[in-house]
């Protein structure tokens, strides 16, 4: 049965190289949009087993969605460290770096990595369509840009047992490659880029190939890994793992710069907390000067994490004679934070966490209510009526496991 031709013109979706698998496998049937393809929200009629793979054994997830763009020419370099916040002069081949980038008034438009595949050929990785901009940041450079979305395919493999798989199958070790590297392989003789990267905030990599090898490169990983426990997992469960991990997520978490109708809609890296990325002691780029001056007056706002202090949860569901609600999945909808009654944010994503036994959230806060063990009150609804219920900030990432980062002695 040819599924991307009968899909196509009922939904006008695009279809993943893996679809003809993915499909299969779905038993929910439950998907969502993402950048106009089909994904899985859960394979399994619930998502527990795919969280607790990630965490514990291995999960494949299908990130053929993603938008990838190969950039290429003497100028490629130069287009690049113009392009984003980080320091591109100083990655190596086969680095990756993880960076937002922004609009000339510093707020963000987007982020996502940079990988150099040799000497000047990069690859850009995002959550959404950045062609047209790329490409208007180019204009006069001697570079070629070419759209890699969907002749490249790509899945993630996350969790414990992620090595010892791959190790399994490549004709290279990757018992070496360090955190946010990458390197070239073969499995059963089929090209593949391997990057140790992730949504996760586990030990996991992303798996980089021609889209005509996609199935069977997805059968290999199923075969072998079935010793190793691998389990196709969807969106509902990297949702919980991203936010444990601490990591923002665009239209949720933050608004492009590009979509946002006003301005106190859009964020700059310092309120995302991604100050890290943002190097200003680099060339000119795109929005520094506007960075600058924010620097030199303060950010207004900080991204913070949020720990619902459960006995005060608990409590206010006791007096009404219910056992505590928890949210099933991850949600996305802003949420106020107070302080003594003044409203002083809002969380825009959370989660009950499974493997730390704690209600979590990240949220935008104003700057002087940012330190460490400040605590709110955030808001919550019990029986149709609003209430407020304690939430200490706290550091993030909530999970970061030593084996993330580590390589086997």
């Amino acid at each position: 049965m040819n599924y991307y031709n009968q899909f196509k013109a009922n939904t006008q979706l695009k279809l993943s190289p893996f679809f003809e698998r993915t499909s299969k496998l779905n038993e929910s049937q439950e998907w969502r949009r993402w950048s106009g393809y089909l994904s899985a929200t859960n394979y399994e009629l619930t998502h527990e087993n795919e969280y607790f793979a990630i965490r514990t054994k291995a999960a494949l997830l299908d990130i053929s969605p993603l938008k990838k763009y190969l950039v290429e020419g003497p100028d490629a370099l130069n287009l690049l460290d113009r392009l984003v916040t980080r320091n591109i002069k100083i990655c190596k081949v086969g680095q990756v770096m993880y960076t937002p980038w922004c609009d000339e008034n510093g707020k963000v438009i987007d982020d996502g990595t940079v990988q150099r595949l040799s000497e000047n050929r990069y690859r850009i990785t995002s959550a959404e369509p950045n062609l047209d901009w790329i490409n208007h940041v180019a204009t006069g450079m001697k570079v070629k840009i070419l759209d890699d979305s969907e002749t490249t395919a790509a899945l993630a493999l996350q969790g414990p047992n992620s090595r010892e798989i791959l190790n399994s199958i490549s004709e290279v070790s990757l018992n070496n490659l360090k955190f946010f590297w990458m390197l070239n392989t073969n499995f059963n003789g089929m090209p593949v880029s391997i990057s140790r990267t992730g949504y996760t905030g586990d030990l996991g990599y992303e798996i980089w190939m021609k889209s005509e090898n996609a199935l069977s490169i997805w059968d290999l990983l199923i075969q072998k890994g079935s010793a190793y426990g691998i389990t196709p997992t969807g969106l509902h469960a990297l949702d919980i793992s991203r936010i444990e991990a601490g990591l923002i997520l665009l239209d949720v978490d933050y608004i492009s710069s590009r979509h946002a109708i006003i301005e106190s809609r859009k964020s700059s890296p310092f309120e995302l907390g991604l100050g890290w990325a943002v190097k200003m002691k680099k060339n000119d780029f795109i929005g520094k000067n506007s960075l600058k001056k924010e620097l030199e007056r303060g950010t207004e706002w900080e991204f913070v994490g949020i720990e619902i202090e459960w006995s005060d949860l608990e409590n206010h569901y006791r007096n009404v004679g219910l056992a505590p609600g928890l949210p099933s999945t991850a949600w996305r909808t802003s949420t106020p934070l107070y302080f003594n009654t003044e409203q002083i944010g809002y969380a825009t994503s959370g989660t009950w966490s499974p493997i730390l036994k704690k209600y979590i959230a990240l949220a935008h806060v104003k700057n002087e209510y940012s330190k460490k063990g400040t605590m709110l009150d955030f808001e919550i609804k019990i029986e149709h009526f609003k209430k407020t219920t304690m939430a200490r900030v706290v550091n993030t990432p909530f999970f970061n496991p030593e084996r993330k980062r580590s390589c086997p002695a």
